[in-house]
């Protein structure tokens, strides 16, 4: 499996209206883009009111689909006023190595950027499954985790999600310890630490053995 994430800058997520709008349309577009986007399994929509980030997350099942559906990426840009989806700023795509769904929609996501060694990468996959998955299991209000890596630079994206910003906030100084552990077992650091509101969530269902 592999997710295209396409970031946006936005100043006004912080107005409540505008993230409605955008999780409305989202909701209700939801079946044309799925006929739409051949291979998508799945998407994520999350807002940041406070910095104006965005980040959509559409999975697929390998790295050509996510080429052959970029047309119908732009198309769907075009019908978003840009009020709603601000300016796009990134489009990048990762292998899936670590996903874990709970089958509940989440509210809110952290998500941490990691540079590390690609020699690592999937080292810290099997860890991954083995030993972070099953420790943040037993974190209350988690809801499900993604790890997202480039084998050619390194980079990793750890999505995990929460039942509500108050879970994820509480679960701050596990997830510290976890990340650092899981930077660590990639060769590398912690270069930056995301936090999100969930907009809209269709998660693909639950692939590989993740514990």
């Amino acid at each position: 499996m592999h997710a295209r994430v396409a970031a946006f800058e936005n100043p006004r997520f912080g107005d409540a209206s505008i993230v409605d709008a955008l999780t409305k349309r989202a909701r209700e577009s939801a079946p044309q883009w799925q006929e739409a986007l051949r291979g998508a399994q799945g998407n994520l929509t999350l807002v940041d009111p406070d910095s104006g980030r965005g980040l959509g997350i559409t999975f697929f099942g390998s790295e050509d689909e996510i080429r052959q559906a970029e047309p119908v990426f732009e198309r769907m840009g075009d019908e978003v006023p840009e009020e709603e989806r601000g300016r796009r700023t990134s489009v990048d795509v990762f292998e899936v190595g670590v996903q874990e769904v709970a089958g509940r929609d989440p509210r809110a996501a952290r998500v941490s950027r990691l540079e590390g060694d690609p020699g690592k990468i999937d080292e810290s996959t099997r860890r991954g499954r083995e030993e972070f998955v099953p420790r943040l299991r037993e974190i209350p209000g988690f809801l499900g985790a993604y790890s997202l890596h480039d084998r050619g630079s390194g980079r990793t994206v750890l999505v995990t999600l929460w039942e509500s910003v108050e879970a994820m906030r509480s679960s701050e100084e596990q997830a510290n310890r976890l990340r650092d552990q899981s930077a660590e077992s990639a060769g590398g650091r912690v270069s930056a630490v995301e936090r999100y509101q969930v907009a809209f969530a269709q998660l693909p269902a639950r692939v590989g053995a993740t514990g």
